[in-house]
């Protein structure tokens, strides 16, 4: 959460934004943070309540009651299924609305301008057909002093100026508008004789004041909502039915592009006429053709003027060939992000099933509870498992390796470990017991000192 306040804190400071409209990007934020979480939640879930069973011994006892590593893990496996299958709802239909709601919010927030801070003694242009300048303030009653004001509303440049001895700045009771109240100045407005002349003169007028009220309109300033719809056609805002809605679409005008693609090729190679290599077709030929008779030329100057065309024609092809790779891009591109994000939608399931499958056993294997050990042993395989998983979803996108391979592949690499201490667990193997490797490594060491002929200490 951190790391995406951080991300888009640039965004919201300053923006005059409600605590509420923060609060709800803040809690959208952290709901497409499920993937990242769900998973080593779940480890580190799994290895804490093994290894804290192991270190009180109650595995032990309950082993000595004859009950089997099997039987006890059954329930957290029944568990770890209804996880799975809560993951899998999550990933398909709230976190598209999170990335909806996230899409919306920050195209609304982008758009609400800063807020007014209006400094003195220099011109400030931050209000929309106005340029302001403050001479001074007193910040314990606000008052401002020295107030000059252009209004540029009319288009025709710095014909319309307000000066004024002092003043105060307030907001109307609807927050929708900028209240000026001055004293003590002038107005200074010029007005074209003829507004549909470019060179009319103009005629000015002037006129004093005691006490003025100048209101100007904000409203364009302050946070406001828009449709939420706009960002339906996002790939990371759609789920499963929606996501194969868009492939079947795009898929039915990819074929008519390939299509096209092809005819124009041909076309474009010089293959202008479809039987035009098939002679035989055209004059019922039957005997053989000595096609070495093909390349033969009567003069040099004929073959010179083919092979021109040959060339040409086949530069043709070329540049045809790379404008399709613009045209291939924007349909293979989106179709390859469908087909990830698909696929996507089951990896946090199966991720959390074989994270289970690994913090289980590695818990009932190191037999230690609390945030000590498990912490870092659920961090090494996490780490492992999202580095393999961000790269195989790039590899993917860039079209190295399939959409199936970079989306499971870091499942496929985790699979086998989690099979693995499974049945080490099941075993009751020693395979995390230290007192094992050093007993092994003194045997290594004792015959190597034997073998140079050494006395073992």
């Amino acid at each position: 959460m951190l790391q995406f306040l951080w991300l888009y804190i640039d965004e919201l400071v300053g923006k005059g934004l409600g605590v509420m409209v923060i609060l709800e990007f803040l809690g959208w934020g952290s709901a497409t943070l499920i993937p990242l979480a769900l998973p080593i939640a779940t480890l580190l879930a799994s290895i804490m309540t093994l290894g804290g069973m192991g270190e009180n011994s109650e595995l032990l006892a309950m082993k000595a009651a004859g009950i089997s590593l099997q039987r006890i893990m059954a329930p957290l496996v029944i568990l770890s299924f209804f996880i799975s299958i809560g993951a899998f709802f999550a990933s398909n239909n709230l976190i598209p609305v999170s990335y909806n709601k996230i899409y919306s919010l920050r195209d609304d927030i982008s758009k609400t301008k800063e807020e007014i801070r209006i400094p003195t003694g220099i011109f400030y242009n931050g209000i929309e057909g106005y340029n302001i300048r403050i001479g001074s303030r007193n910040e314990k009653t606000g008052s401002i002093y020295d107030v000059m004001v252009y209004t540029h509303k009319s288009g025709f440049g710095n014909t319309n100026l307000t000066l004024a001895d002092s003043g105060s700045i307030k907001f109307t009771a609807d927050k929708k508008s900028l209240l000026f109240t001055l004293y003590d100045g002038y107005s200074y407005e010029e007005e074209p004789h003829d507004p549909g002349i470019l060179d009319s003169p103009f005629t000015l007028q002037r006129i004093g004041f005691t006490k003025q009220e100048m209101a100007i309109s904000i409203e364009s300033y302050a946070f406001q909502r828009s449709e939420e719809d706009r960002f339906s056609n996002e790939v990371m805002t759609q789920n499963l039915s929606q996501l194969r809605m868009a492939k079947d679409s795009i898929d039915s005008v990819y074929v008519k592009i390939k299509t096209n693609q092809y005819r124009n090729l041909v076309s474009g190679g010089g293959l202008t006429f479809s039987r035009e290599l098939d002679t035989a077709y055209q004059s019922k030929y039957k005997e053989t053709v000595a096609y070495d008779s093909l390349f033969r030329w009567k003069s040099l100057e004929d073959k010179r003027q083919d092979l021109r065309v040959t060339i040409g024609q086949l530069e043709n092809a070329v540049t045809l060939v790379d404008n399709f790779q613009i045209e291939e891009y924007q349909y293979v591109y989106p179709l390859r992000k469908i087909s990830i994000e698909s696929i996507r939608k089951f990896t946090l399931s199966i991720a959390c099933l074989i994270f289970f499958f690994i913090g289980a056993p590695l818990g009932a294997l190191i037999r230690k509870g609390g945030l000590g050990t498990p912490v870092i042993v659920s961090m090494l395989f996490f780490v492992v498992y999202w580095v393999i998983d961000i790269s195989g979803k790039k590899l993917a996108t860039d079209g190295v390796v399939s959409p199936a391979m970079g989306t499971l592949i870091s499942s496929m690499v985790l699979f086998p470990i989690g099979v693995y201490l499974t049945w080490k667990s099941t075993r009751d193997s020693s395979l995390f017991n230290t007192d094992v490797y050093i007993q092994f490594f003194k045997k290594v060491f004792d015959k190597i000192n034997r073998y140079k002929g050494e006395k073992p200490e």
